[in-house]
């Protein structure tokens, strides 16, 4: 069964709510914090030829001043790993969202308008590619920030992993798994995952990658996902702890 019909009406959706993001973000500070004349990079390019990703980027620059690292460690070398995210994004608007939400995070100032923006963008990203996808497709874990791949849900359960999660009460928490070796885990019970079937096919892209974090520990990437059979979406780290938790 192919799900194009429902995607399309979902892109609408998605489409429509990004515009309402927009509109309801901040005025637009000037920018970028670089040369716009010295840009030789795919993405340094999109910033500039973009205002919303432009204000990000002065935002970036700004948090970075006063960032400490929580671990000790260097703070222009984890600054690099997340240009290099960013980079690595070519001129792909919704990767580079979520490139520079991810540098606000690890800075310590998350800015709502700017998760409203990633998520609305990443949804929309991860419909066009569920839409190029033949049903049925199972597709490796994606492993950059921005990429997307088409996967089903194995398990839904607990958090602990402990009962099912259609007849858990709310202090249970939520966690799924997916036949292409992904995890999602949330305290709360998410609205998404319990609206949805094991079996179900999703699509799932990563929008996080915690930089500073101690040597070894890559818990807390977080992913999107939404159920193409239901519409529910969600967008929650791999583990209970992010890296460096108990």
């Amino acid at each position: 069964m192919r799900y194009s019909v429902r995607i399309f009406s979902l892109l609408v959706l998605v489409t429509f709510l990004a515009g309402g993001i927009l509109g309801a973000a901040p005025a637009l500070a000037d920018g970028p914090s670089f040369d716009c004349g010295k840009a030789r990079l795919s993405a340094e390019k999109a910033i500039c030829a973009d205002p919303q990703l432009s204000a990000i980027d002065v935002l970036m620059s700004k948090a970075f001043k006063d960032f400490e690292p929580a671990f000790g460690g260097d703070k222009r070398m984890i600054a690099r790993g997340l240009i290099a995210d960013r980079n690595a994004c070519g001129g792909d608007t919704a990767c580079i969202v979520s490139a520079q939400n991810n540098a606000l995070q690890t800075y310590g100032n998350a800015q709502s308008w700017v998760q409203d923006y990633n998520i609305a963008l990443m949804g929309k990203k991860a419909l066009e590619a569920a839409a190029h996808n033949p049903a049925g497709t199972d597709q490796p874990l994606p492993l950059g920030i921005g990429q997307c791949a088409s996967t089903h849900i194995e398990t839904l359960t607990t958090r602990l992993g402990d009962d099912p999660l259609e007849t858990a009460g709310p202090e249970a928490g939520s966690a799924a798994t997916f036949t292409n070796g992904g995890t999602a885990v949330s305290y709360d019970r998410e609205p998404g995952l319990v609206a949805s079937k094991v079996g179900e096919p999703v699509e799932m892209c990563l929008i996080s990658i915690p930089r500073d974090c101690p040597k070894d520990d890559e818990r807390g990437r977080v992913y999107y996902g939404i159920d193409l059979a239901i519409k529910g979406s969600w967008a929650l780290p791999d583990s209970q702890h992010l890296c460096g938790g108990a």
